[in-house]
């Protein structure tokens, strides 16, 4: 039997090269030109390994000359390269940003220079947000199969709050990350808004991404859930109303810089966060979140804790943008644009207030349409207020202060008695 080093050394015999002795030249011959042959079997020799064949070092020859070629091609081209169109985006040589260039929209300042802040606001919740991340696979949907798949597990009216509420939500943070994605990121010129924005991107994609979770956990029909927002006009009526105050900013042509266009932005944002994300997914949430207090569906409603305090973030990051824009540019709230904004709010809780008996024309849950209208009220109340707006529901109330609690999520644990819902990355966390 052969040794290691038996076998290392009958593999070295096989590959040593097999050497030629050439003739000793007559020394009264002249020395013949060589051949093209001769010639390239030498440079061969010289770049290749021992033994190949003219065929094989000749390729490897046209191989080398081509990305000499290439390389040829490459540094003439950057000779000959206009800066001209760049530098209209980036002009070298020019000055270092200052806090006082930065806006909010119409910003002329170079966008990507992040410092100095001029909103750490926005900074602070970028990192606020990085510090929350969390992924829906890390939530145990075990209880919850059970239940969805015992026939006594949910009544009728529980069955239709889980199924209209994944079929919204599933489609309406798609809505939500397409309007972030094509247009108001391109319009906000403040790059350490841009930076938030860019995360609450993410975002949106993991709360879609949850919601699918949830859906294909509980074996429910997907295409019956995912296409909900076609077919239940309370559903329906919600997306298209979202889309109706969106859609001409994803337009690419569109771009800010007059009255007109400044308050179509600003139009567009108190539909996206003072509606959308601060009306439309409150009937939803109170009812998942009443639901996993009951101890029934407990890991749907820990994934809509988790995105509620996410969607908490937004809409106050949103409040904030239009609210400075307003300071930087007070000719945009005009008394005219108040009363549509007032408007606006009104439509959205009015859509809700729709929502809400549609997924429970009965009592559940310890609440009905009537105690959801109150608090539709008293929300409406609330972003009228944070926009700087008369209020317009005298006397609402908050009938559900549980949910006050829940929001403010630092000073709450997790009513699911699986772990404390502060939950946040291990870089972040203090261990004092």
């Amino acid at each position: 039997m052969l040794s290691w080093d038996d076998y290392y050394k009958e593999e070295a015999a096989h590959a040593a090269p097999a050497m030629h002795t050439a003739p000793e030249p007559r020394p009264d011959a002249a020395p013949a030109e060589p051949s093209v042959t001769e010639t390239t079997g030498e440079i061969a020799a010289a770049i290749t390994v021992p033994d190949v064949s003219l065929e094989t070092a000749t390729s490897v020859l046209e191989d080398e000359a081509g990305v000499v070629d290439k390389l040829t091609k490459a540094t003439a081209a950057l000779e000959q390269m206009d800066v001209a169109p760049g530098l209209q985006e980036l002009e070298m040589g020019a000055a270092r940003v200052s806090v006082d260039e930065k806006a909010m929209i119409n910003c002329r300042a170079d966008l990507n220079q992040l410092v100095p802040f001029k909103y750490d606001w926005a900074w602070q919740k970028y990192i606020d947000g990085c510090a929350n991340h969390w992924m829906p696979q890390e939530i145990n949907m075990t209880a919850d199969v059970a239940t969805w798949k015992n026939p006594e597990g949910l009544t009728d009216d529980e069955r239709r709050i889980v199924m209209r509420n994944l079929g919204y939500f599933s489609t309406a943070d798609s809505l939500v990350a397409n309007n972030l994605v094509l247009a108001i990121y391109r319009l906000i010129t403040n790059p350490e808004c841009r930076q938030y924005l860019l995360r609450q991107a993410f975002e949106e994609a993991i709360h879609t991404h949850a919601y699918q979770y949830c859906i294909e956990s509980l074996g429910m029909d997907e295409g019956e859930v995912f296409n909900m927002y076609r077919e239940i006009p309370s559903v329906a009526k919600k997306a298209a109303w979202s889309l109706s105050h969106t859609h001409s900013l994803s337009d690419p042509h569109f771009k800010t810089g007059t009255v007109e266009t400044d308050q179509e932005l600003l139009r567009n944002l108190i539909g996206f966060y003072g509606v959308t994300e601060g009306i439309f997914f409150y009937c939803g949430f109170t009812q998942i979140l009443s639901m996993g207090r009951r101890n029934k569906m407990t890991g749907v409603a820990e994934q809509f804790q988790y995105i509620l305090r996410d969607e908490s973030m937004h809409l106050n990051f949103g409040i904030d943008v239009i609210n400075q824009i307003k300071l930087e540019n007070p000719h945009l709230w005009t008394p005219e644009f108040q009363e549509e904004a007032i408007q606006m709010i009104l439509e959205g809780t009015q859509l809700e207030i729709e929502y809400a008996r549609d997924t429970m024309p009965t009592g559940v849950l310890g609440m009905n349409a009537a105690m959801m209208e109150e608090y539709l009220h008293f929300i409406a109340n609330r972003r009228l207020s944070q926009l700087g707006l008369p209020e317009q529901f005298a006397g609402a109330q908050n009938p559900f202060p549980w949910m006050s609690e829940i929001m403010d999520l630092r000073k709450e644990k997790n009513f699911f008695e699986t772990r404390v819902i502060e939950y946040q990355t291990g870089g972040a966390l203090s261990w004092d």
